[in-house]
């Protein structure tokens, strides 16, 4: 049976970090943090049995398995970057490239992307779908919006606002909190454990997704009640998809971050577009 190769982070980390004889600064290229680079290193040396650095108090060294390692990682990186580079999106002519959180795709863009190609039919659009740090370095897009906190995203990235978390239902399923199933968004820091814990208690979570925007999707279905970020819900609340489950919210540590090549005029006119398509912040008679 053949052996599965180690993913391709981890050779990005590790090749990296040769570079730079620094996981952070190797973070700093490939958009993760200092100890998701260490931790992917670490498992490539899990993986092959061998250590690839001499970990230094002042930085790092590469033992005689890294330096064989290193070139061959290295073209075979520059290959697939290569290979890669020969497809497009054809003629770049009044393209605009925009790289989001499929969340913010689904649930803001797209129910009003009709609007901004009316205004601006010359515009052509590009979308990518973007989740990871490594998926925004690779895709090189005029516009970015990312998910995390405001440590992951970088630099000159603007946060979105509203930025709390509210519980939503279909107006197709009656009950409270403590009656319907919670759907839990999995990979953030704040969930139905800060809202027992600021608003009042409430069942253990029944349904877990992977993001703000399955877990909307999954409640517009009428499966629970989802706790997700006010930013996403403005369009599903005035369709009647989905209505508050109650009236308050709590703060969340993680948001969508709005970063834009700001020498790009197309890049500037989709940022005053896009914020315009928001919600507004709740009154604060709603929040916790």
């Amino acid at each position: 049976m053949k052996k599965s190769l180690p993913p391709l982070t981890w050779f990005r980390a590790f090749e990296a970090a040769a570079r730079h004889l620094s996981f952070t600064a190797a973070g700093d290229e490939i958009g993760l943090t200092q100890s998701a680079v260490s931790q992917q290193v670490k498992a490539l040396e899990t993986r092959l049995r061998v250590a690839l650095f001499i970990r230094h108090a002042r930085g790092l060294a590469l033992t005689d398995e890294g330096r064989k390692l290193l070139p061959q990682v290295g073209s075979a990186l520059g290959t697939l970057s290569a290979a890669t580079d020969k497809f497009d999106a054809g003629p770049a002519e009044n393209l605009l490239t925009i790289a989001a959180s499929v969340s913010v795709t689904q649930w803001i863009i797209a129910p009003n992307l009709e609007d901004f190609s009316r205004k601006h039919p010359h515009i052509r659009l590009r979308f990518l779908s973007a989740i990871w740090p490594d998926d925004f370095n690779s895709a090189r897009a005029d516009v970015e919006i990312r998910f995390g906190s405001e440590k992951q995203v970088g630099h000159n990235a603007d946060l979105l606002t509203p930025n709390r978390l509210v519980a939503l239902k279909s107006p197709r399923r009656s009950g409270d909190l403590n009656e319907l199933p919670l759907i839990e968004s999995v990979g953030t820091t704040s969930g139905w454990k800060d809202w027992s814990r600021q608003i009042g208690p409430v069942p253990e979570p029944q349904i877990f997704a992977d993001s703000y925007g399955m877990a909307l999707h999954f409640a517009a279905n009428g499966n629970g009640v989802a706790l997700v970020s006010e930013l996403l819900i403005k369009h599903a609340i005035e369709t009647d998809l989905l209505e508050r489950a109650h009236p308050a919210s709590i703060t969340g540590n993680e948001g969508y971050y709005l970063s834009v090549a700001k020498e790009n005029a197309f890049a500037r006119q989709f940022k005053d577009w896009l914020i315009a398509q928001l919600p507004r912040e709740a009154p604060e008679g709603f929040r916790a």
